[in-house]
């Protein structure tokens, strides 16, 4: 079931777009929290996102930009100010598809339709986790904190999304090693030690202190 995030302020259009995608079998969502809208975004991890324009706090060419940064989930601007310049505007932030509003239903669910079997045929693309804040975004290899991009070793990307799948829970140090080095076989225990002390080192010197912790005998939790 794909999942798509609505992020429009007028409840009336959002309500009607959530009621028609979900009578079409789509798990629908709409924003809340229209100051911090990443955040929803990074919980919900979804397949395709309806953005309106003209919206509270900042408009949708800042959340384009702001998604675009950590994902490249298909993302269709709805908005009554589709004039030419604001069309460039959105496809040059990264947009897919820009509709008109008042727009037909049945266009735009065809719209939505082509999109993600046009994106998703091949397969879905890699997950982005979040954890207070921090956003880890496997196909570019980087964790972003505070608005910058901390750049991961192939390593330190492992680490970190093993860690992250089990927010709040120990993952003992085997698993770990058998998810580095895709083997059951012998590992040198201190090469996992190097690594995760030089992740720690990283990760404090953007400002993520303790975000790693060790659970003395049993592994690592975040």
């Amino acid at each position: 079931m794909y999942r798509i995030f609505i992020i429009e302020d007028d409840e009336i259009i959002a309500n009607l777009l959530k009621k028609n995608l979900c009578s079409w079998g789509y798990d629908v969502s709409c924003a809340q929290d229209f100051s911090n809208i990443i955040q929803e975004f990074a919980r919900l991890d979804p397949q395709l996102v309806l953005l309106d324009l003209k919206l509270p706090f900042y408009n949708g060419f800042h959340w384009c930009e702001e998604i675009r940064r950590i994902s490249q989930v298909p993302i269709i601007f709805i908005s009554s100010a589709a004039d030419n310049m604001n069309m460039v505007m959105a496809m040059s932030r990264g947009a897919d598809d820009f509709i008109a509003k008042p727009f037909d239903m049945d266009v735009l669910t065809a719209k939505i339709q082509a999109i993600l079997r046009r994106t998703y045929s091949s397969g879905t693309p890699g997950n982005v986790l979040e954890y207070k804040g921090a956003l880890l975004n496997p196909p570019r290899c980087t964790l972003t904190w505070n608005g910058h991009d901390i750049a991961l070793t192939k390593n330190e990307l492992r680490i970190l999304e093993i860690l992250l799948e089990h927010a709040g829970k120990t993952v003992s140090r085997d698993a770990l090693m058998t998810r580095l080095w895709e083997s059951d076989s012998f590992v040198d225990d201190n090469t996992l030690t190097v690594n995760i002390t030089r992740l720690r080192r990283k990760l404090e010197g953007e400002g993520l202190k303790d975000f790693i912790i060790t659970k003395k005998g049993l592994g690592y939790m975040v």
